[in-house]
């Protein structure tokens, strides 16, 4: 069952491959017979809840399992760290109280029978808002954290719901744009219906509405046309940044004159500081920042201030903490043509939000000054900088220019600076914040020191000290996020300020590929918190870390606006949410029909695959294999590639450019067969692909279940002479209901193409940079010098590519057009170099 961390199901209730969704098998209002039922993971799952009484298990790649009430918890094959649930104790923080809301803004803290806290005492902690929250706030998040480790639960059922936080928003400084849809197509097929209900829906107010729209059926474009035709900004989630960087440049195409974001995670390495107790290793942070998503990331939340017509495409990592609305629009300023303003003051205003002075190596977030002009390299341009020509303390122009070139570019009568970093901070804030750490840690180590656990107070203290003299020298310190509660002003156990604060009250949200996304909404947290409580156990954070946080799939619930769930295969929770309705998409406006689906005998599956493979790529086309284990796909990419088959394989382990570099070498000829797991499913565009094999059908499980083989199936529906083949020794639950719905689109398409006289063709997709300068700006392309979208690339294959190109360039060299000669010559030993890298 796809659904939250607290959905319930009297059933076994599985989590997803790769970082898949937290399930809880059970349901609190349900017999104790019932809910005595069974949670477990896949190979490589998060974690896994049991019922009441029930089991929590890891898989052989495990990471944790929380057994609740008087549970059990075991360990993975690998030895991962599982918590052995026990007793009824609940920690709570902030949200999780029956105070607190009320009276004096107090945190409650208890078992779950809402009575004592960790054994005896008060269950009630009052929290200062202002700072001075020190005791009363540290004492509720110790509390808190010792019930988590000796109960091993984080979240309360049954409690009060929560009120989420409405931030004041600045005025806007280009509002009143409308959206200006641009394109060549008109719905077709099931579009206008859908587009006519789902729109009706959002006029009526619907909170939740379900669009089941196949693959190819054009859901982008729907979605396109009901922003156009409500004229809302709109939030797109995507399960990935893959996905997400198609749904960028697909909006940026039908949105050119609007503010079409892009707001992922920045990090392109991420390893987490976590402890293991277990070896007592402890893993320190590291990261690297891509500096042009750092730079989109700050454009799309001035654009959500500043404009109307703005569209954000965004990973789930949009529910992680970023700076508060208040702090990022407080510190912000307007300079405008004839302001009366002091240089020295401007200077340290740019300095106070994280501007670093570049007289020489003058790049984004910098600023320099010449005599009485200073130049300002915004945040959120790349290939754009102010220039503010001062006369004494008067500003007598602004201009826009080229910081390359420094040529002009245009003449402006005002401009907004805003912050270089979301996590700046008031020196007033800041001040504030180090009293309450401070007196955070004072309560900490006297709790460590009574417990006799001296090093993990003498950890602590040398830690937290030495950030504190950081940020009074500098303003901040590695891992200031960690202090986000005091920063931001909040109560302990409220969630993050996250960017779903700054989205204006008539948004809407689209949830792509829902079945996916809302299942990692609600694994976030868990983990997250685990590794956090574990860190500020053994002296490693202040308790108040845990604080800094994705927001609790609750939370996200109460804070979206109108929301739309995009998939093939919703959800069951997305399907009560919508009340069971839907506005179905199954129609493709090119006419094609959902591919025919063969079983075969799973004993000879390799050679069969084998066969079918050399037949696919005599006809020009690609070939997608799904395997179970990672270790299969890469002993089965070994065998292919020693039976002469150019093939690669594609797995958790390939980071997320090589995956986009693999699949657009697919499509341009470079291999014929990928082989993965379970990413070779939602939103994956490869109209070349005429043969998907799954082999193991008959396993059932996550990576075989009725979604996972439908998704998989659509692989094959972009191209008009797709087939999947099943290997199954037997035809279990899943596969039957699959090919029944399959089915039952294909009849509904081929009824549909009869009446209208219709007649299949292929999906034509350009072969483009999928991320279009997202994440590839340090990588030339070179020209062909010929329009990309004359070329039809289904049923090519590199050899016929290369030999078009090499014909391109003694046309070029006879007409002399040597230049345009020399870069078709480096393509061709470019694409001659791709194809001897595969053999």
């Amino acid at each position: 069952m796809t659904g939250p961390a607290n959905s319930g199901d009297a059933g076994e209730s599985p989590a997803g491959a790769d970082g898949g969704a937290n399930k809880k098998g059970g349901d609190a209002g349900q017999p104790a017979s019932v809910r005595q039922k069974k949670a477990s993971t896949a190979s490589n799952g998060s974690n896994a809840n049991g019922g009441d009484s029930g089991v929590a298990t890891t898989g052989s790649d495990g990471e944790s399992s929380n057994g609740e009430g008087a549970g059990e918890a075991t360990e993975g094959s690998d030895g991962s760290n599982a918590t052995t649930g026990g007793g009824a104790g609940v920690a709570t923080t902030g949200i999780d109280g029956g105070n607190a809301n009320g009276g004096g803004a107090g945190v409650a803290i208890g078992g779950s029978d809402g009575g004592n806290a960790n054994g005896g005492g008060a269950g009630e902690a009052v929290a200062d808002r202002d700072g001075g929250s020190a005791k009363s706030g540290v004492t509720a998040t110790v509390a808190a954290l010792q019930n988590l480790i000796e109960h091993g639960r984080d979240v309360v059922e049954g409690t009060a719901p929560w009120a989420p936080h409405k931030p004041q928003r600045p005025e806007k400084a280009e509002g009143n744009i409308s959206f200006d849809l641009v394109t060549d197509f008109t719905p077709q097929g099931d579009q206008p219906t859908a587009i006519a209900e789902l729109k009706e829906g959002i006029d009526n107010g619907e909170t939740d509405q379900v669009l089941l729209g196949v693959t190819g059926s054009g859901k982008t474009f729907t979605i396109a046309q009901l922003i156009a035709k409500t004229q809302r900004p709109a939030l797109i989630l995507a399960p990935n940044k893959t996905l997400a960087a198609q749904l960028y440049g697909e909006f940026k195409s039908f949105f050119p004159n609007n503010a079409v974001e892009y707001f992922v995670s920045f990090y392109d390495y991420y390893q987490p500081e976590a402890y293991v107790p277990r070896t007592d290793t402890y893993i320190e942070k590291e990261s690297t920042i891509n500096d042009q998503i750092d730079r989109m990331r700050h454009s799309a939340t001035r654009a959500v201030l500043e404009r109307d017509d703005v569209i954000i495409i965004a990973s789930v990592s949009c529910i992680y903490g970023i700076g508060s609305v208040e702090t990022y629009t407080a510190m912000m300023f307007d300079l405008r043509v004839g302001l009366k303003i002091d240089q020295r003051q401007m200077l340290a205003d740019l300095v106070a939000l994280q501007y670093k002075r570049a007289d020489a190596g003058f790049a984004r977030g910098a600023f320099r000054v010449r005599g009485d002009t200073i130049e300002i390299f915004p945040a959120h341009y790349d290939s754009a900088a102010w220039r503010i020509t001062l006369f004494g303390d008067e500003i007598e122009s602004i201009t826009e220019f080229d910081p390359l070139t420094g040529k002009k570019i245009q003449n402006l009568n005002n401009v907004r600076v805003y912050a270089n970093s979301h996590y700046v901070t008031p020196r007033p804030t800041l001040l504030t914040a180090m009293k309450s750490i401070r007196a955070e840690l004072k309560i900490r180590l006297e709790e460590l020191n009574a417990a006799g656990r001296f090093l993990e107070a003498q950890r602590i203290e040398q830690r937290t000290l030495f950030d504190l003299e950081m940020m009074e020298a500098t303003g901040s310190c590695a891992g200031i996020e960690n202090y986000s509660r005091y920063l931001t002003g909040r109560l302990p156990g409220e969630p993050p300020p996250t960017l779903f604060e700054y989205l204006p009250d008539d948004a809407l949200i689209f949830i792509d590929e829902s079945h996916v996304t809302i299942g990692q909404l609600g694994a976030m947290y868990r983990g997250d918190f685990r590794r956090k409580a574990t860190l500020a156990e053994y002296g490693f954070r202040l308790p108040s870390c845990m604080d800094n946080r994705p927001l609790r799939f609750e939370e996200w619930n109460a804070m979206r606006p109108q929301s739309i769930y995009v998939s093939a295969t919703p959800g069951s929770w997305e399907m009560e949410q919508s009340d069971g309705t839907f506005a179905e998409q199954i129609i493709r406006p090119t006419g094609l029909i959902d591919p025919p689906v063969e079983i075969r005998p799973a004993g000879t599956q390799v050679d069969d695959v084998i066969d079918e493979v050399h037949k696919t790529n005599k006809a020009g086309y690609r070939t997608l294999i799904t395997t179970l284990t990672k270790k299969m796909a890469e002993d089965l990419t070994e065998y292919m590639h020693e039976q002469g088959i150019r093939v690669r394989y594609m797995h958790s382990d390939v980071d997320t450019l090589e995956r986009i570099e693999i699949i657009r070498d697919l499509r341009l000829g470079g291999f014929d067969v990928l082989i993965g797991i379970n990413l070779l499913r939602e939103g994956l565009d490869i109209p070349e692909c005429a043969l998907v094999a799954i082999l193991d059908a008959d396993k059932e499980g996550f990576l075989r279940s009725e979604t996972s083989l439908i998704q998989t199936i659509g692989r094959a529906a972009r191209n008009v002479d797709g087939k999947v083949i099943l290997y199954a020794d037997k035809i279990t639950g899943s596969m039957e209901r699959a090919l029944a719905e399959t089915n039952r689109r294909r009849e509904k398409q081929k009824a549909y193409n009869k009446k209208h006289n219709i007649t299949p063709q292929s999906i034509k997709s350009n072969i483009k940079e999928i991320v279009d300068s997202i994440y590839e700006n340090d990588r030339v392309t070179v020209s062909t010098g010929k329009d990309s979208s004359s070329t039809v690339h289904v049923g090519n294959n590199l050899a016929a590519t290369i030999k078009a190109l090499e014909t391109d360039m003694r046309e070029a060299a006879t007409n002399l057009e040597f230049e345009k000669a020399a870069r078709l010559r480096d393509e061709v030993k470019r694409l001659k170099e791709m194809e001897l890298d595969v053999l």
